[in-house]
């Protein structure tokens, strides 16, 4: 367990930043802002917040009763367009401090039973098995994808972290997924991807003398990756044809193709 502990207590601290964020909203009687719209249609902020907590205890699941979690994905094939929907839409219907108190719950005792995990577990998942690393990995991924929306509901600046390089390193082993769940055949040779961390690092993928590249803020590509922000309102550049369309259709996330975000400005940064 001691190689999954640093990206646990990095979920840890994601969750707990967003905690802040949404526990200083009023809780009483479903005051407007749970109810504010996200840039995800029909989802509210009560809905973002009502699905971490659903996909919490879906991977909780997943780690103490696979065959229970067998159960949960053979419904979600049932109705794969509306499972996670109807997931939020339950959640969302309970009042603020109820629905809080279930997410804290839910997401410590996931921590717990990550960290009792014995080493090399690993556990079923929508897609193929993950270790305890790559699930952590996988929930702050979303947390912070969700906390950006529920941060732009609330016109919110949120100060970009060095928690980003989880956020960055499934975008970039999820290439070959994003043409895949596209019915496209995925590039053969490797990118080099080289984003600017949010304290000027460099955090470099790939092979250096790669023909393709891909060049810009970690917190961009983290937002493009997610689906957060259109490729046009980013500061990202691409070397070689390939590299180009890979940021029209990243996705970070398992699933269909998800719609995105729209673009604030006509083109892409020169």
């Amino acid at each position: 367990m001691s190689d999954a502990a640093p990206v646990l207590d990095d979920l840890r601290e994601e969750s707990e930043e967003l905690d802040r964020l949404v526990a200083g909203i009023p809780s009483g009687g479903r005051p407007d802002v749970w109810a504010a719209p996200t840039p995800a249609p029909g989802w509210t902020v009560a809905h973002q917040i009502a699905h971490l907590a659903w996909t919490d205890s879906a991977a909780l699941l997943a780690a103490t009763d696979p065959d229970a979690f067998a159960g949960h994905v053979a419904r979600a094939a049932e109705a794969p367009e509306s499972f996670v929907d109807e997931g939020a839409e339950a959640g969302a219907a309970r009042e603020p401090g109820e629905l809080l108190a279930r997410w804290r719950e839910g997401r410590e005792r996931l921590q717990e039973a990550l960290r009792a995990a014995p080493a090399g577990a690993r556990f079923p998942w929508y897609g193929p098995p993950m270790s305890v690393t790559s699930l952590a990995t996988a929930r702050l991924m979303e947390t912070w994808a969700h906390g950006q929306d529920v941060a732009d509901a609330l016109g919110v600046v949120r100060k970009p972290t060095a928690r980003l390089r989880h956020v960055a390193w499934i975008g970039v082993r999820a290439r070959d997924y994003a043409y895949a769940v596209r019915g496209l055949r995925p590039p053969a040779a490797p990118f080099r991807v080289e984003l600017t961390a949010p304290d000027g690092a460099l955090w470099a993928y790939g092979p250096e003398d790669a023909p393709q590249k891909v060049t810009g803020p970690a917190l961009d590509f983290c937002l493009l990756a997610t689906q957060r922000a259109h490729r046009a309102d980013l500061a990202l550049r691409a070397e070689g044809a390939d590299a180009d369309h890979w940021l029209d259709i990243a996705q970070a996330f398992a699933g269909p193709p998800g719609r995105g975000r729209p673009a604030t400005r006509a083109e892409a940064p020169a």
